[in-house]
């Protein structure tokens, strides 16, 4: 063991201000054991959840944290054959590959559960509690010492002769309950956004397949309230105009820096709507390239390099000729309506494009894509759903990040 006095974290909760300095230990002088759990073929032996018993995979590991909820089960006679190799509550899970270093620790019920590959810590009693080694190893001051341990090429990992090797900072107990309980309220809330996020995109996909017509059929199943009509086969370059982009040369500085948003396909898929691109043109680049002012409306559509992108204009601007971007008639067809149908038209870019170099789609092609559309009228009343759906899985989606990010800058400071 290797005292170290200056070892005091930025951030102590008060009643830990003025205590002893943590201390550093080997996790190997804190565990009875570290061992990998079965490491053999085991897909044979899948059973079903009455007949079988918990088996634990890294995809279920997560943050501090087991997801149960797509856990595979093993026949008793195989979970048998590796008794040895059975977890325990309390013992740290850590993940070899893939990830290396997410770790999260078995909770009561599936005591007994068998693991896949994976790092089993079983500490010793009374020198760290398994909630806190798991925080730490998590923490980004963990995962350094992780990455630094990392072995293979391609496919990084992590053995348990490397993790027995890694260096715990550790305050009291006392101390390492409070941290840990804090973490884990935050982890808590961090779950509970994470469920409400998921639950709102996989509410969102299955109204899209409910409100949009299944192949073959000329009607959705689910309609609003008011709207009969069925709708009409129609070309998408007959209800909208469908434009590419250019490049001015970049050698001319006389072209770039102005005050024109100029698109490149990499900043496309994050936002629903864009009003600022990362580089502008001026007047005169437009008017030397092929690139084209589109209106405030435009559905950005990307054609290369990852065909199907899309974004909403809120701004006019131009593009680069990685896009085929499509602009509604206003008296036809509803920019939010067709946006919602991005994944329709990004299966129909990729089916239909090109290239021996890349895969590209033409706008003559886009032009051709044939689809259902309805009214203008219930085209808005679709798109406008589908709007706020979005707006509140953004909603959700930032409110994740903003927890995520407060409880990184806390652990940060409150570890050493």
């Amino acid at each position: 063991m290797t005292e170290q006095t200056n070892l005091v974290p930025k951030r102590r909760f008060k009643e830990f201000q003025n205590t002893q300095a943590w201390e550093q230990r080997k996790l190997g002088e804190l565990a009875e054991k570290v061992s990998v759990g079965i490491a053999t073929s085991s897909s044979e032996y899948f059973t079903d959840r009455e007949k079988g018993v918990p088996f634990i995979k890294n995809q279920n590991i997560k943050q501090n944290r087991i997801d149960d909820s797509e856990l595979e089960f093993i026949s008793k006679d195989f979970d048998q054959a590796n008794s040895t190799k059975r977890v325990k509550t309390g013992d740290v899970l850590t993940v070899r590959t893939g990830y290396p270093g997410l770790s999260a620790v078995v909770p009561m019920h599936l005591n007994g559960a068998q693991t896949f590959t994976t790092l089993i810590t079983r500490l010793k009693k009374n020198k760290a509690l398994p909630e806190f080694v798991s925080i730490f190893i998590n923490s980004d001051v963990g995962m350094k010492q992780i990455t630094g341990m990392e072995a293979g090429g391609a496919q990084k990992n992590v053995n348990a002769g490397t993790l027995r090797n890694l260096t715990v900072s550790l305050p009291s107990l006392d101390e390492q309950k409070v941290i840990s309980k804090f973490v884990s309220q935050f982890d808590k809330m961090i779950a509970l956004h994470q469920r409400k996020l998921e639950k709102t995109k996989a509410l969102k996909s299955a109204y899209l397949s409910e409100m949009f017509p299944a192949e073959g059929e000329r009607e959705p199943k689910r309609r609003f309230a008011g709207f009969t009509h069925a709708w009409e086969q129609r070309k998408l370059g007959e209800v909208a105009d469908i434009i590419g982009g250019g490049t001015p040369s970049t050698s001319n500085e006389e072209y770039w820096d102005g005050n024109i948003d100029w698109y490149s396909p990499v900043e496309i898929g994050e936002q629903t709507y864009v009003d600022s691109s990362q580089k502008k043109i001026t007047e005169l680049g437009l008017q030397k390239s092929s690139a084209k002012i589109l209106p405030i409306g435009t559905v950005l559509f990307t054609s290369r390099a990852g065909i199907g992108n899309t974004a909403i204009l809120a701004k006019e601007a131009a593009t680069n000729q990685g896009f085929q971007s499509i602009v509604p008639h206003k008296d036809e067809l509803d920019s939010y309506f067709i946006y919602s149908r991005t994944h329709e038209l990004q299966r129909y870019g990729e089916t239909n494009g090109a290239g021996s170099t890349f895969v590209e789609v033409s706008g003559k092609q886009m032009a051709k894509m044939p689809m259902l559309i309805p009214t203008l009228e219930e085209q808005k009343k679709i798109g406008g759903f589908f709007e706020r759906l979005d707006h509140l899985i953004t909603l959700h989606q930032r409110k994740l990040e903003k927890l995520q990010n407060i409880k990184k800058a806390y652990l940060n400071e409150m570890f050493v």
